[in-house]
């Protein structure tokens, strides 16, 4: 019997499919958050309609022309999406918080060196532009599996912290959170979330492949989610399907890659 019919079974994530929107958006509020993330409040009438249903959605975000400043953003025809001359730079964020009452999406942007995210993030105040896409769909995870895994870099500590927002008001859940971090300061990322203990791994890849093995495989009625660098992510996933866990009930995605 296959895993999403049978009785007393969580049921499997379902994913579904949003209307492509192109928006501008605009910084209403810029903070910094454990000293590594850059927490942004966007705000715009753009902003109306916008949905979010899946923990680990990712927008794209679009950044001005470096040498005008100007935003461009694409027409969305029957053919297809259509870009003029200038295509702008972009990047993949999750949206952590949208209040549709006030109109006001919430992204945090991990600080790092040379980042064309990072960088704008720094430096960016009440007023500044941005053009935003997306998500064009999302992977709807039910929040109450008894079991639960997680594991991330910093990459992915957003789409964690919607998440395990998320769980709070669920009782008797068995979550083990991972992360894997360059910084002690990153600690702080999640310090307010006193319902989910984390473990904080060195940014090792060998260490943290090493540390999945160890860890004891759920039983089957239980959800996986692994994010980070590309190899780092696809060999543990590769381990845990060999030791028979259940693809349906593992996400494995990869934010980004070693170069």
């Amino acid at each position: 019997m296959h895993a999403s019919t049978a009785p007393g079974l969580t049921p499997l994530p379902t994913r579904v499919r949003n209307e492509l929107v192109f928006r501008q958006i605009s910084v209403k509020q810029a903070d910094t958050v454990a000293g590594c993330f850059r927490r942004i409040v966007f705000q715009g009438d753009a902003l109306r309609g916008f949905t979010s249903g899946g923990f680990d959605d990712h927008i794209k975000l679009f950044f001005p022309d470096p040498e005008t400043g100007e935003l461009h953003l694409p027409q969305v025809t029957p053919e297809g999406i259509v870009w003029g001359e200038k295509r702008p730079a972009a990047r993949d964020y999750t949206p952590l918080h949208f209040d549709a009452a006030a109109n006001e999406l919430t992204v945090d942007f991990f600080i790092h060196d040379q980042g064309l995210a990072s960088d704008w993030a720094v430096a960016a105040g009440p007023g500044d532009a941005l053009a935003m896409g997306g998500p064009r769909g999302s992977l709807i995870v039910p929040e109450t599996y008894p079991h639960q895994i997680y594991l991330c870099d910093e990459s992915g500590l957003p789409a964690l912290r919607r998440r395990l927002l998320a769980l709070a008001p669920h009782e008797g859940l068995n979550v083990t959170a991972l992360v894997s971090h360059h910084s002690p300061d990153t600690r702080a990322y999640l310090a307010d979330l006193g319902h989910v203990q984390c473990e904080w791994l060195p940014a090792d890849a060998e260490q943290l492949v090493a540390r999945m093995a160890a860890l004891p495989l759920p039983p089957e009625d239980s959800f996986i989610w692994i994010t980070g660098e590309g190899s780092v992510v696809k060999t543990i996933s590769d381990a845990l399907l060999e030791r028979g866990a259940d693809a349906d009930r593992l996400r494995a995605v990869a934010y980004w890659h070693q170069k």
